[in-house]
């Protein structure tokens, strides 16, 4: 008896749930569906076949061997694009290994459709039935129960009819305001049935319009952002969109309002914008009469430190509150739901219908915000110095942003300091999720490159950080899908978050006898440039300051022309 037939002379149906799936898949939008198989995916497989044979729209099947990339290039493809992308796994220990990278996906209100096989129900007579010793181990009462508190909606498929439909459903789920990841489980023996005189072709289900904030509400803020004096505003995201990061550069410029970054994941405004005034909003927080925390979780750290207590403050966004955060207690004086660009549209609005703000005022704002970044500007030169002892990530950044140029798109996971790669365009920063799953970088990237391929795409990384990515099943990945990337490894054998913390808590205790490396000790560091090397990429390892400039050029030169490349630098942080 052959794996997924039952009994002689059951052969499999033209028109089955898993044809059904493949072909909504396509009508929905979807162009990849990346892929790491097991048993229960034949039917998947002949899904696939069959429409290539027939010449039936479909997704690009692509094969990624491990669950953590195939996650994260769904990620980096939307990131680009908007548009969200399917990856399916193998049944529960595929989703196990898919978690880190959905819940980076989930914290980042990215929407992946995640599916995942199961094994079948049938245990003999039906096509698809358990013909393989692991389809009784595989078996779980709850399967989605390991991921349900990282997806917005979960099901399985339960007849064959419904393989459309759950397309349409998931994609409505994941793409409706805060978007998301969505989990289906699909049993093989379901998605190996006939649909018969079921078939039906799937009715779209549009996502409702996001949120829109409440005049009110607006009217209310409106009017505190004419009263203040020392006005601020702090995001880590409000760059998701070209549109969001155009309206905060025109409504900051337009009110005189300083911008602080915060632990960013987008190219959130402009560095030589006038308003622009750092990454480290600590400052104007302890000195604010209105901070307005736009797309932003963590506007500052409370057990560092606290706004005064006579400042306002106005948390805006698709889920201003953040519900899914356990626990979030920053003082909400307002909150306003909406997308970045309509919040600061009906914001204009209202300060507009108001009487506006005061052009000296405006002008003043502005000044002494300039004036701050020029101080600001020209530490960040001077740490940005060659140095004459071990390699800096000041350093590999500034020549970084040197070889690459303005339009690279980055991926950091990270390391990179931004002080020294500046960056003037949306959508050319993508930083780790909040949910800080270690291992996204490199995959987020190719998923980049194959949504740009036109773009020179870099992923910096930690040593640490690059372990968790799967090298060996990146680098594989970029050369079977002909995706060249940069890799630039800021390699200081430590994990660097372990020790800093660890430093933070106990700076004189005990671990500081050992520069607090306690289990953060990543040495001896492997020949990561070797790695690279295995798929047919460019390995460059960098030991000095001086050799670092012509080595990333040489790498750069490298994926310009279609090969993928790595550079190990060895530094200190």
């Amino acid at each position: 008896m052959s794996d997924g037939t039952a009994k002689a002379g059951i052969s499999s149906c033209a028109d089955s749930a898993a044809d059904l799936f493949v072909s909504s898949l396509a009508r929905a939008g979807v162009r990849y569906f990346f892929a790491n198989g097991g048993t229960d995916f034949p039917p998947i497989a002949e899904a696939f076949a069959r429409a290539a044979g027939a010449g039936t729209p479909m997704p690009r099947p692509m094969v990624i061997p491990h669950e953590n990339v195939a996650v994260a290039m769904a990620h980096g493809s939307y990131m680009i694009d908007g548009q969200p992308q399917a990856v399916m796994v193998h049944v529960n220990v595929g989703t196990a290994n898919t978690i880190n990278a959905v819940l980076d996906a989930s914290r980042d209100l990215t929407p992946v459709l995640l599916f995942a096989g199961r094994s079948p129900y049938s245990e003999r007579s039906r096509h698809g039935t358990r013909t393989r010793y692991i389809h009784w181990a595989q078996e779980m009462f709850d399967q989605a129960g390991m991921i349900r508190e990282a997806v917005k909606w979960d099901y399985e498929l339960h007849l064959p009819e419904q393989a459309g439909d759950i397309v349409q459903r998931a994609l409505q789920v994941a793409m409706t305001s805060p978007r998301g990841p969505t989990y289906v489980t699909l049993p093989r023996d379901v998605l190996a049935e006939s649909v018969g005189e079921h078939l039906s072709t799937p009715q779209p289900l549009k996502a409702p319009s996001p949120p829109l904030p409440d005049p009110q509400d607006i009217a209310t803020l409106a009017g505190w952002i004419r009263q203040a004096e020392r006005p601020v505003l702090v995001t880590a995201s409000a760059g998701r969109t070209t549109a969001g990061f155009e309206a905060l550069a025109t409504f900051a410029e337009r009110f005189g309002i300083p911008v602080a970054v915060f632990h960013p994941r987008f190219q959130n405004i402009s560095t030589d914008h006038p308003l622009f005034a750092g990454y480290d909003p600590a400052p104007l927080v302890a000195t604010a009469d209105l901070i307005i925390a736009l797309d932003c979780d963590v506007p500052w750290v409370p057990a560092v430190q606290a706004p005064p207590a006579d400042c306002r403050v106005a948390h805006l966004g698709e889920d201003p509150a953040y519900v899914r955060y356990p626990m979030r207690s920053f003082r909400t004086d307002l909150a306003l739901s909406g997308m970045t660009e309509v919040l600061l549209r009906s914001l204009t609005h209202a300060i507009d219908a108001m009487g506006g703000i005061a052009e000296e005022i405006v002008q003043s704002r502005t000044e002494r915000c300039s004036k701050k970044t020029a101080e600001l500007r020209s530490q960040w030169r001077l740490a940005a110095a060659q140095p004459s002892g071990a390699i800096t990530p000041e350093w590999i950044s500034a020549c970084l942003r040197e070889a690459a140029g303005d339009e690279a798109i980055i991926v950091n996971e990270y390391p990179l300091r931004q002080q020294q790669f500046p960056q003037t365009q949306p959508n050319t920063y993508f930083g780790l999720s909040p949910a800080g799953g270690l291992g996204w970088g490199l995959g987020a990237a190719l998923g980049a490159k194959l949504a740009a391929p036109d773009k020179l795409v870099v992923a910096t990384l930690g040593d640490g950080a690059y372990i968790f990515a799967n090298p060996t099943a990146c680098h594989w990945v970029s050369e079977a899908h002909a995706l060249p990337v940069l890799t630039v490894i800021f390699n200081n054998a430590l994990y660097g978050a372990v020790r800093n913390s660890t430093k933070a808590m106990y700076r004189d205790g005990h671990a500081s006898q050992e520069a607090h490396r306690m289990l953060a000790d990543l040495s001896p560091s492997p020949r990561f440039e070797h790695a690279v090397e295995a798929s047919g990429g460019l390995g460059i390892r960098v030991e000095r300051a001086d050799e670092l400039p012509a080595a990333l050029a040489r790498a750069v030169e490298a994926v310009r022309g279609g090969r993928q490349a790595l550079v190990n630098v060895l530094c200190e942080y």
